[in-house]
């Protein structure tokens, strides 16, 4: 459209010139002829001026009276005459010539009556250009857009496919990527362009997409042996009890079958609620005191060992409070596991945060397995092992609603210098202060 608009506006305004300058020629060389016809003498040769050489003086009957040596013998080029009193009039006549051919002239016709003629018409005319008779200004403008066209749609089909091909070949490197290998990459060329990016960007995914699916496949491992243990033990019991129904007491079969049964819903709920963290599910927030949070899940939870509580007052976060009474409910637990006396609460602020640590006297965490320990799963030693109660999935559980809650959770050295100490920060809420 751009080219089709440039070429037609090229082609008028060429036109239009082309035409102004020959008419303005043409006015010049008849107004010369009216200047010399009028101060005579009657010679009936007429000088041309200018390039135009074609001028002829005719009277009101039509007679040729004088003329320029290229129109001399010739018929009138046109008799058209000025109307409405004007002076001069312009046209484009054509005349016939004996070979059957047109020839078209621009035309101008100056009015003039004091001459020594008497009243005449001066006409002075040029052949209409080939450019304007033959179309050929169109045609060339109409080639060469369409040339210019073809040029820029082929230049721009190369440069996209050069800036393309890249995309291509990573497109068939991600073709070939399937879930059972998410370990090849894209080569990342040394360039810092934007494909560049693009491929750190993918390779950056992928490796995240690599190590998701490998917890998926470890946590799906794990999942399904935690299950089947508990399963197994309980079908074992219950299989010796149908087979020798005196050799066993109903009263223990049945205790060991509820144990096994209490355990195997335990781990379905710690799966189901991690499911639930994972898509993102949470609670109706609300402004919930940490203070009161822990005093009411003390209260309501029977502990092995004495809880000691250190409370500060008017700490506030925003939050779901049933992820956060289980967030709470898992660190106690914890503790409580593995503390030989006490177990310690502190709930205080610092630096706009809400602080609560969860300490125990108990056997406490290696620095190096401080990480670990957040694993799903994960069982560091026979302190921690399943006959301790534990399923591997408090504190996996535990950081998952920290991190849902936009804080953290970690474990850090013990202040006292024996035992564990779990630390939740979560931001402080606003609300109160608005």
């Amino acid at each position: 459209m751009v080219l089709g608009i440039g070429a037609f506006a090229t082609w008028q305004v060429v036109e239009t010139r082309l035409s102004a300058d020959l008419v303005n020629s043409a006015a010049e060389a008849a107004g010369k002829a009216v200047q010399d016809i009028e101060r005579g003498p009657a010679d009936a040769v007429v000088i041309p001026v200018t390039r135009i050489n074609r001028i002829q003086v005719v009277a009101n009957d039509g007679r040729v009276v004088a003329a320029s040596p290229a129109m001399k013998g010739k018929t009138p080029i046109t008799h058209m005459r000025p109307v409405d009193g004007e002076m001069r009039v312009d046209g484009t006549p054509c005349v016939s010539s004996s070979a059957s051919e047109r020839t078209c002239y621009i035309a101008v016709g100056i009015h003039a009556d004091r001459t020594v003629y008497g009243d005449v018409m001066v006409y002075a005319a040029t052949p209409e250009p080939q450019s304007i008779r033959t179309n050929f200004l169109e045609i060339t403008l109409a080639l060469f857009s369409s040339a210019l066209l073809g040029l820029l749609g082929w230049g721009t089909w190369h440069l996209a496919g050069r800036t393309l091909a890249p995309v291509e070949r990573i497109r068939a490197e991600m073709a070939e990527i399937t879930a059972s290998d998410l370990s090849r990459r894209m080569p990342v060329s040394d360039s810092e362009d934007e494909m560049a990016q693009l491929t750190e960007t993918i390779n950056a995914t992928l490796e995240r997409l690599e190590r998701a699916v490998e917890n998926q496949r470890r946590f799906t491992s794990d999942a399904s042996h935690e299950l089947r243990t508990p399963l197994t033990g309980l079908r074992t019991k219950l299989e010796l009890a149908i087979s020798d129904p005196e050799s066993e007491d109903p009263q223990a079969t049945m205790c060991s079958a509820l144990a096994d049964a209490e355990r195997l819903q335990t781990v379905i709920e710690d799966l189901l609620l991690l499911a639930r963290l994972d898509a993102g599910v949470r609670g109706p927030p609300e402004l919930i005191d940490l203070a009161d949070l822990v005093t009411s899940e003390v209260e309501h939870r029977r502990a092995k060992h004495e809880v000691l509580l250190k409370l500060d007052p008017g700490v506030v976060v925003r939050g779901s409070r049933i992820q956060l009474g289980r967030l709470l409910s898992n660190l106690l637990a914890n503790a409580d596991r593995h503390a030989v006396s006490e177990v310690r609460v502190h709930v205080g602020s610092q630096r706009g945060e809400a602080v609560m640590e969860v300490t125990d006297d108990g056997l406490g965490i290696p620095a190096e397995e401080r990480e670990r320990v957040f694993q799903r799963f994960t069982r560091l030693d026979s302190a921690r092992s399943r006959d301790a109660g534990g399923t591997g999935l408090g504190l996996p559980i535990a950081r998952d609603i920290a991190m849902a809650h936009r804080g953290r959770l970690y474990a850090a050295d013990s202040t006292t210098g024996r035992g564990a100490r779990l630390v939740l920060r979560l931001p402080l809420s606003t609300a109160l202060h608005s």
